[in-house]
C-alpha cells in the first residue's frame, strides 16, 4: 500500500528488492481530500513506480463518495475501509478470482509469496506507528487488546516494517535517493492520532528515554501470552457458540470475562471489549430463571435461555 509518504515509499522499494518488480503491484488511492496536494501525491507514486518498474493500480475517489464519507463523521475510518477494500479487491484479482469494483484505497503494495498461496497485502506501518496505536487504543478503549498493537501478520495483511522506526525509513529513503511527500494532516492536532504523536510520545520519552522500546516490548510479550489465553478459550468452548452460565460462574473471573468477550465479538464480527464487564449481570439474570436478554455493548445482546448463554447480533440502533 503506497501513499507517497516515506514509510510506504520505503516499503515499495524493499518489496521490489525482495520479490522483484514483476511480483509486486502498487496500489494508491487518491481521496481528493487535499486538493492539489492529493494530486501531487498521486504523481509522486506514479513516478516512483516507473522508476522501480512496478505496475500501479490507481483508485480515485469521486466527490459524491467523499461527501458520503464525510457524513459518517470519522473520515479517517472511512478512508481506511476504502483503501483496505481496494487492496483486498486487487489481491483477489491477482489470485485469479473475480474482482469487485474498487471502492477506494490509498497507496499500498501487494506482493505474492513465492509462487504459492494467495497474494499478500503489505502495509508500511512502522514501530513508530505501533507505539502511537497502542497509546491511542489504551486511552480510547478498555481491555488487554489495546496493549497488543498491530500484529506483524493478520490474514493476508502483513506489516514488514514494524521493526523499524520512522527515523529509519526516512534515512533509508535518503540513502536510496527516494523522494516522498509528507501529509500535513498527520500533524493536524484536530485528529487524535496527531495529538498522540506530537504531545504524548514526546512526553513519554521525557519520562524515560527507553519508553518506546519498553512499550513495544510489552506489546510483544502480551501478544505471546495472548496466544496461550486463546488456547484456553478454545479448549473451554470446544467450538461451541454458547456456554452454560453455571459453568461461566465457576471459571476464574479473568477467563469468564474473556469467554464473554469472545462470544460477543464472534457474534458481532467486530471488537466488543466492554462485554467482559457484564459477566456478573449475566450470572444474576440466569439465576432468576426463564429467558432474558442483556445489551452488552456494540450491537450485541446476551441471550440467556435454559441456563445457556448465547450472544446475538442486534440491528443497529
Amino acid at each position: 500500500m503506497v501513499s507517497g509518504g516515506r514509510d510506504s515509499v520505503c516499503l515499495l522499494d524493499v518489496a521490489v528488492a525482495v520479490r522483484g518488480a514483476d511480483r509486486v503491484r502498487a496500489l494508491h488511492v487518491n481521496y481528493g481530500l487535499r486538493g492539489e496536494a492529493s494530486n501531487a501525491d498521486e504523481r509522486l507514486c506514479a513516478e516512483l513506480c516507473v522508476r522501480l518498474g512496478v505496475e500501479l493500480e490507481l483508485v480515485r475517489v469521486g466527490s459524491q463518495e467523499r461527501a458520503r464519507g464525510g457524513e459518517r463523521g470519522n473520515l479517517q475510518a472511512w478512508a481506511r475501509e476504502l483503501r483496505y477494500g481496494a487492496a483486498r479487491a486487487l489481491a483477489d484479482e491477482l489470485a485469479g478470482g473475480l474482482r469487485a469494483p474498487p471502492s477506494a484505497a490509498p497507496p499500498s503494495a501487494v506482493c505474492s509469496p513465492a509462487g504459492v498461496g494467495a497474494p499478500i497485502v503489505a502495509t508500511g506501518h512502522t514501530a513508530s506507528d505501533q507505539l502511537e496505536t497502542i497509546l491511542y487504543r489504551l486511552a480510547a478503549s478498555p481491555g488487554r487488546r489495546a496493549l497488543l498493537g498491530m500484529a506483524p501478520r493478520e490474514g493476508r495483511i502483513v506489516r514488514p516494517l514494524l521493526g523499524l522506526t520512522r527515523e529509519q525509513t526516512t534515512e533509508y529513503c535518503r540513502v536510496r535517493g527516494l523522494q516522498w511527500r509528507d501529509d500535513e494532516s498527520n500533524e493536524d492536532e484536530r485528529y487524535a492520532r496527531a495529538r498522540v504523536r506530537k504531545l504524548l510520545v514526546p512526553a513519554l520519552l521525557q519520562v524515560h528515554p527507553a519508553a518506546r522500546d519498553n512499550v513495544l516490548r510489552t506489546a510483544q510479550l502480551l501478544r505471546e501470552e495472548t496466544e496461550l489465553l486463546e488456547g484456553l478459550l478454545d479448549a473451554e468452548l470446544a467450538g461451541r457458540d454458547s456456554i452454560a452460565v453455571e459453568r461461566l460462574a465457576e471459571l476464574h473471573p479473568a477467563l469468564a470475562r474473556l469467554i464473554v468477550v469472545r462470544l460477543a465479538e464472534d457474534a458481532a464480527g467486530e471488537y466488543v471489549p466492554q462485554a467482559g464487564a457484564r459477566v456478573g449481570e449475566i450470572v444474576t439474570l440466569a439465576a432468576r430463571g426463564g429467558a432474558a436478554e442483556l445489551h452488552v455493548g456494540g450491537n450485541v445482546g446476551a441471550r440467556i435461555s435454559g441456563g445457556e448463554l448465547r450472544m446475538v447480533r442486534l440491528p443497529p440502533r
